[in-house]
């Protein structure tokens, strides 16, 4: 079966960093689009970052333009580990983080991936 869970979250003020992490389990992530999405309170789901296998050991990471050149998105295949790095963290950046898993490695979009986390809190205070 598979499970992610996600960890690493928690209350950091304005400017500060956070990494989160993501461990998989139950199949082979290799192949798979990995990716970040967060929701907001009233707020819907939305994308935050994601890799996907490009062949061999390439990867192609894309982002959120709201978190463009602050936050990092890489993944360790022998542990089975996803992670978003946030740098200049800002409070509009508070909201649950979830890791998400697509067998498929399209990740265009959340309808794309089969497997989801629990999620785990980020508040930035100002």
């Amino acid at each position: 079966q598979v499970q992610l869970v996600e960890s690493g979250g928690g209350l950091v003020q304005a400017g500060g960093s956070l990494r989160l992490s993501c461990a998989a389990s139950g199949r082979t992530f290799s192949t798979f689009a990995m990716g970040w999405f967060r929701q907001a309170p009233g707020k819907e789901r939305e994308f935050v970052a994601t890799t996907t296998w490009s062949g061999g050991s390439t990867y192609y990471a894309r982002y959120a333009d709201s978190v463009k050149g602050r936050f990092t998105i890489s993944r360790d295949n022998a542990k089975n580990a996803v992670y978003l790095r946030m740098n200049s963290l800002k409070p509009e950046d508070t909201a649950v983080y979830y890791c998400a898993a697509d067998p498929q490695n399209v990740g265009s979009w959340l309808g794309d991936y089969d497997y989801w986390g629990q999620g785990t809190q980020v508040t930035v205070s100002s």
